[in-house]
């Protein structure tokens, strides 16, 4: 029998259309002699519709007719159901619609590559390709992000954080705090988007005044990174889990600024086909370390399944730095496995094995005691005299 896969796409975030095209070339690329593949579109107000009309991408310039056409569903938050129901079930038949194996998000963003979808996909006891809750929180948040890798010892550009409510509220002190801790120029930032939505460089106060705002309107967390202007981008995926990994080759994006725009990853049909040097030109010392940092930060970070991190080389010095890691990389990366001998179907493969090994590996843990304390007496007088009248 075929194996029932799930592709969860889209979603209440800032990448929603990316996702969209990610979850296209994934679902193109599994083997159809293998694998029953659902697509679960969610809507932008977080909404699940699944059809076959959701695998043509010309579909999505008007969605509204598209989701006509499609199945509104939903999942039950109760352990062990695999089942996807329909939101409308006929009078006399069931509201099953199919039961799936195996779910594969897709996800990009705030609210769906942050661990939050993770965490619904774990509650219900689904097999999930991809990094776990705790793995893709920590990788979506570049603060978090940056304090685990430094105290690990793995080199991350100098940096200043702060909320926006802080920002607001004591402009001048960070203003100054940001002038003496890091100089400019400065890269602003959203701490939890990608797609590099909301970052943009800043040569002096007025910029950075302007970068910090504009940052602001995407999230709660911001954050300013020394810039290193004299500066080569090289991106590396891995695959695997944190115990037994590997990378791949690397790439050198080729941008058309001083940083790499939402413009130049995806207006011209995604990062599969921006402009890149694939592999990246670099001296056999250089490659090596970037394989090396980019397979600590996959390890430090507990990851899984296939991400790509996003390294930075000082010309100057030579020295690399881990800028961020995308735990749900657009296009999955498979451009970056083709180059290494691995076809995206086969990627898909090993994510499958890789999620399923994952489940098996979990469900021989201890999560609960087969023990009842309250029906041996056990925290009963406590529990009734705490409580206040």
């Amino acid at each position: 029998m075929k194996t029932k896969v799930a592709v969860f796409f889209g979603g209440r975030s800032t990448e929603h259309e990316i996702s969209v095209i990610s979850a296209n070339q994934a679902i193109n690329a599994f083997n159809p002699d293998k694998y029953e593949i659902i697509p679960i579109y969610i809507s932008k107000e977080g909404r699940w519709y699944t059809g076959r009309d959701l695998l043509t991408i010309a579909n999505y310039r008007n969605i509204p007719a598209l989701l006509a056409k499609c199945t509104e569903v939903y999942m039950r938050p109760v352990f062990g159901d695999l089942n996807i129901y329909k939101v409308k079930r006929s009078m006399f038949g069931s509201d099953v619609l199919t039961t799936i194996d195996l779910a594969v998000p897709v996800l990009h963003g705030t609210n769906m590559e942050d661990g939050k979808f993770e965490g619904l996909l774990e509650t219900i006891g689904i097999p999930y390709a991809g990094c776990n809750t705790l793995a893709s929180a920590n990788g979506m948040d570049k603060i978090t992000m940056k304090m685990i890798l430094r105290a690990d010892n793995i080199p991350v550009v100098d940096y200043v954080w702060l909320t926006d409510r802080q920002w607001l509220n004591n402009r001048d002190k960070f203003i100054a705090k940001i002038e003496k801790e890091l100089g400019y120029p400065v890269i602003v930032k959203p701490a939890d988007l990608g797609s590099s939505i909301g970052i943009g460089a800043a040569h002096n106060a007025d910029e950075l005044i302007a970068r910090l705002d504009n940052a602001a309107k995407f999230s709660q967390r911001l954050v300013v990174e020394h810039m290193v202007t004299n500066m080569r981008e090289i991106n590396c995926s891995v695959l695997g889990d944190a115990d037994e990994f590997e990378t791949s080759v690397l790439e050198e994006p080729i941008k058309a600024d001083e940083i790499l725009s939402y413009t130049d990853k995806y207006m011209a049909g995604g990062m599969h086909a921006a402009q890149k040097r694939i592999p990246a030109e670099l001296a056999q010392d250089l490659t090596d370390e970037c394989r090396r940092l980019a397979g600590e930060t996959f390890r430090v970070l507990s990851c899984h399944g296939v991400s790509r991190v996003d390294l930075l080389i000082d010309a100057d010095t030579n020295k690399v730095y881990v800028n961020e890691i995308n735990t749900i990389p657009g296009s999955l990366s498979y451009y970056l496995w083709e180059a290494a001998g691995l076809s995206f179907e086969d990627l898909m493969d090993r994510l499958v094995k890789l999620a399923l090994k994952r489940q098996r590996d979990v469900a021989k843990k201890t999560l609960t005691f087969n023990q009842n304390i309250f029906a041996m007496g056990g925290g009963v007088k406590g529990g009734v005299k705490g409580i206040k009248k």
